[in-house]
This record gives C-alpha cells, sequence and structure tokens, in this order.
C-alpha cells in the first residue's frame, strides 16, 4: 500500500505544482464554462493529465475517474477517483483555498487518500487502518462534545439543484442559532481534511461528486470521526450529499437534520 501511498504523493504534488504556477495567471479566454456557474480551465485539464500520466506509467492496469476526463482505462479491481482543482471558481478569482484530491479503491472499498493543499504546502494522507497524517504527523478530529460553540463547514447547493435550496437554507438556519460559526470556503475536498484535522467539529453538504469526497470520507474515518449520506440507502462517496463530524457533533447534527428527512427524501 505503501507503493500506491507514494504515487498518490507523488501525482498530487505535480498537479498541486502545475496549479500553482499558474495561480492568478487565468484570462477570461482561459476559462471554458462546463454548465452555468461551472468553470474548467486549461490547467485543471493539464493538472488532471498529469495525475493520470504518472498513476497509469506505473499502474497501466488500473482505472482512473477524473473530474475532467472521466473514466480512463478498462474496469479494473483498482480506482482511482481524482480531483486535479477542487475550488476551480475560487482558483479562477485568485481566491487561494484549493486543492488536489486523490482516492484509492480497491475491490470497491477506500482504501488510500490523500489531499494536497499547494498555496499551504499542506499534505494529508491517510492508508485504510493506519490513521490520518498532516505531513507526517498524526492528525485526530476535535474533542468537541457540543454544537454550542462549534464551528461547522458546509457549502451550498449548485444552482441545478435549486429544489434543495430551501430545505438547506433552514437546515444552515438551524444551525446558525446553535453553533459557534459556519464557513464555507469553497473546495469541499479541503474542508473535509479540516475536520480530519480538527479544525472544523463538522461538515454538511447536498450534491458533490465522487472526486470531492472520496479522500476526505477516508480521512475523516482514519481521524476517528463519522461519516454518513443524507440520502438513505447510498454510500455518500456516491451520492455526494454528506454529513461528517467527530462522533458528538456528528449525532448533534443528525438529530436536527433529521428533522427534514421527510423533505430530504422527496428531494433525492
Amino acid at each position: 500500500m505503501q507503493a500506491f501511498l507514494n504515487t498518490a504523493i507523488d501525482a498530487a504534488r505535480k498537479a498541486g505544482d502545475i496549479a500553482q504556477i499558474n495561480f492568478n495567471q487565468i484570462n477570461s479566454s482561459d476559462i471554458i464554462t462546463k454548465a452555468y456557474n461551472e468553470f474548467v480551465t486549461y490547467v485543471d485539464e493539464e493538472a488532471e493529465k498529469a495525475i493520470i500520466e504518472i498513476i497509469h506509467g506505473r499502474y497501466p492496469d488500473h482505472t482512473i475517474l477524473g473530474e475532467e476526463h472521466g473514466l480512463q482505462g478498462d474496469a479494473s479491481d483498482f480506482l482511482w477517483i481524482i480531483d486535479p482543482i477542487d475550488g476551480t471558481t475560487n482558483y479562477i478569482h485568485g481566491f487561494p483555498v484549493y486543492c488536489v484530491s486523490i482516492a484509492l479503491k480497491i475491490k470497491g472499498r477506500l482504501e488510500l487518500a490523500v489531499i494536497y493543499d499547494p498555496s499551504r504546502q499542506e499534505l494529508f494522507t491517510a492508508i485504510r487502518g493506519m490513521g490520518s497524517l498532516l505531513d507526517g504527523r498524526k492528525i485526530r478530529v476535535s474533542k468537541q462534545t457540543t454544537l454550542e460553540g462549534s464551528l461547522l463547514g458546509t457549502g451550498f447547493p449548485y444552482r441545478e439543484q435549486s429544489d434543495w435550496l430551501e430545505v438547506y437554507l433552514d437546515i444552515f438556519t438551524d444551525f446558525t442559532k446553535i453553533v459557534g460559526a459556519i464557513r464555507r470556503p469553497g473546495s469541499a475536498a479541503l474542508d473535509l481534511a479540516y475536520v480530519a484535522a480538527g479544525r472544523y467539529d463538522g461538515f454538511w453538504e447536498f450534491g458533490l461528486k465522487p472526486w470531492d469526497v472520496a479522500a476526505g470520507v477516508l480521512l475523516i474515518q482514519e481521524a476517528g470521526g463519522l461519516v454518513d449520506n443524507l440520502i438513505p440507502d447510498q454510500d455518500p462517496v456516491d451520492s455526494g450529499s454528506i454529513l461528517c463530524g467527530t462522533p458528538k457533533i456528528f449525532d448533534a447534527m443528525k438529530e436536527v437534520i433529521s428533522k427534514y428527512d421527510d423533505r430530504l427524501g422527496k428531494l433525492f
């Protein structure tokens, strides 16, 4: 497993270098609109190609699922899930909150995770059963036990998920009345890494993609946190609608959100 981790780290650092070299160099002509208010740049493309080249250079039979290029390679027991720049809108605007996210599933189970923040040069890693690390040092979720005074992270639903916005804002309002503060920086993968590192006490968001959450899910689990899905009977990586936090904060958040189970069930 260490060889796989070394590959993921090399790929993440290479993609991060590409992103950082081009940071604050993006012009309007460099931006392609994939969907309404969903963007991609040549930097996303180059960074993802670099990740694919490194992984396939060492493991040509492995499958890769990337945000920009979809599935690469034939189906196999090894599935790499990659996001070359999580937080592209931030990146385009010169807002230095973005990261590279790489996870590896083996026979359908998350086994390895890397999240790299090139702006701060912080490297989050995890191997199943071996804990989570930040720059080689062990990390754990926070010791916060109550929603009162806690710091939560979140992300707003995308516009094509407008039907979700009303219930999301109701949940947001409920949390706002209880917690210490809520943050929305705009990079879900980095948000999840921050839960693992104890910087957030909990996090929730609807409608993310596998490449947004796969690495972060394993980081949190290996750091002693809990992760669940907001959609019944679905895996949070597949559905992308996620709730996570320290064990006690997770339970408290789940209690708040459970009031909206019927409404959420109708949406999902």
